[in-house]
């Protein structure tokens, strides 16, 4: 029988215990999606059983809900600097989130593309709380630049917004406080450049398809930018084989002779999304008189890459831990090579500059069009692709 003194006293439970789940939740959201997770899992991480998880949620989307909300309650508690003078206050918010962004870059990707996977009341709350957050830096900005009107102050603080989620779209190491440093810059240079005032985005109707007498080459075309279409809109797993026939206009079985499987064809649109890259930035290399052309030239081909195929490069964003394996690991690396690019041209431009910071400023300026390309209409007529090209290099000049 064991002594007094050798029985171990009961564990307590933390206090904290639904906030520790809520961010081991969303960190795993991020880096798997959020289909990709169970509540076991969650519990594995936390280091509790599954049984545990639901004495504090009911299930896996109260999770995601209430981790939505903290991660936009943290950032309201940071900014609530009320300096007197507008430039200092928004010195100091710029500091205070980009705080937040580093120590969140876990679970920045909630921010990015997780959201999506809200219902509708909550996605509203959602945008409302940011609309909040928006709001603490459009009020001293107006203040510091007499030359913007509300709508161009909102421009400039959601591209600041997109500066600073891009820290959680990649792994590219760089140490905490010269992270703080670049995107308190960068965020300060952004809010002091010229204003993106878009026009909404809309979408054209889409004409019926009517495959009879198809080609099997221009159907497999077809089924792809459906599946694209769907993939972006609704995310990969509320999208069906059945639900991309419909759209295509054929039966489920004629699919599956085009494509196995579903992740047959996100792997397909994955490749398709590297294709284009390469391509666009092949011909941006073609011909560059140096390396700030050459520069240029990439930021140009990649805001009408962006902009023309916005279905194609968002689900080559959002849709990577959905992958299988071997292609995941494959288009990774594709993605990787594809940022040196930038990064060798970007270093070759500005030689003093470390290349660890090089890779952070390059991710913040991608980040920025592929961000604004969801709630943007591009056209040329507006001289949009010819603004964004320079807030990419501007950023990239931070």
């Amino acid at each position: 029988m064991r002594s007094a003194e050798t029985i171990e006293p009961p564990r307590r439970r933390p206090k904290n215990r639904k906030d520790q789940i809520a961010l081991v939740a969303a960190e795993l959201f991020c880096a798997h999606g959020y289909h990709g997770v169970g509540i076991d899992q969650i519990a594995a991480a936390v280091g509790i059983s599954g049984p545990a998880v639901y004495r504090h949620f009911q299930g896996k989307y109260a999770i995601l809900v209430y981790a939505t909300r903290r991660l936009i309650e943290r950032a309201l508690e940071a900014v609530d600097a009320d300096d007197a003078d507008p430039a200092a206050r928004l010195d100091a918010l710029l500091a205070a989130l980009a705080r937040v962004a580093v120590e969140g870059r876990r679970v920045g990707g909630l921010y990015q593309w997780e959201w999506r996977y809200l219902e509708p009341v909550h996605v509203a709350e959602f945008a409302e709380r940011l609309d909040e957050l928006m709001g603490r830096f459009v009020v001293p900005l107006l203040a510091v630049r007499e030359d913007l009107d509300k709508r161009a102050a909102s421009a400039l603080v959601r591209a600041m917004f997109s500066v600073f989620g891009s820290l959680s779209t990649h792994r590219a190491a760089i140490a905490r406080g010269r992270a703080e440093q670049i995107l308190h810059r960068v965020g300060l240079a952004v809010l002091h450049g010229e204003a993106p005032v878009p026009r909404p985005l809309t979408r054209k109707p889409r004409p019926d398809q009517d495959l009879s007498g198809v080609r099997p080459g221009a159907r497999r075309e077809l089924i792809l930018a459906e599946a694209i279409r769907l993939f972006h809109r609704h995310g990969y797993h509320a999208v069906g084989m059945n639900d991309i026939a419909l759209g295509v206009g054929i039966n489920a079985s004629s699919l599956y002779r085009v494509f196995p499987g579903k992740a047959d064809i996100l792997a397909a649109a994955f490749y398709r999304a590297s294709e284009r890259v390469a391509e666009a930035t092949a011909v941006a290399l073609d011909g560059a008189a140096d390396a700030r052309d050459a520069l240029r030239r990439m930021a140009e081909s990649y805001v009408e890459l962006t902009f023309e195929r916005s279905d194609l490069v968002s689900v080559y964003l959002a849709e990577n831990s959905n992958l299988p394996g071997g292609d995941r690991h494959e288009l990774r690396k594709v993605q990787r090579l594809h940022v040196e690019e930038w990064v060798r041209l970007l270093t070759g431009v500005r030689p003093d500059l470390p290349v660890p910071e090089a890779r952070v400023l390059v991710h913040a300026a991608l980040n920025l069009v592929t961000d604004l390309s969801r709630w943007v209409r591009f056209d040329r007529r507006t001289g949009m692709d010819a603004h964004l090209v320079r807030l990419a290099m501007l950023i990239m000049a931070a």
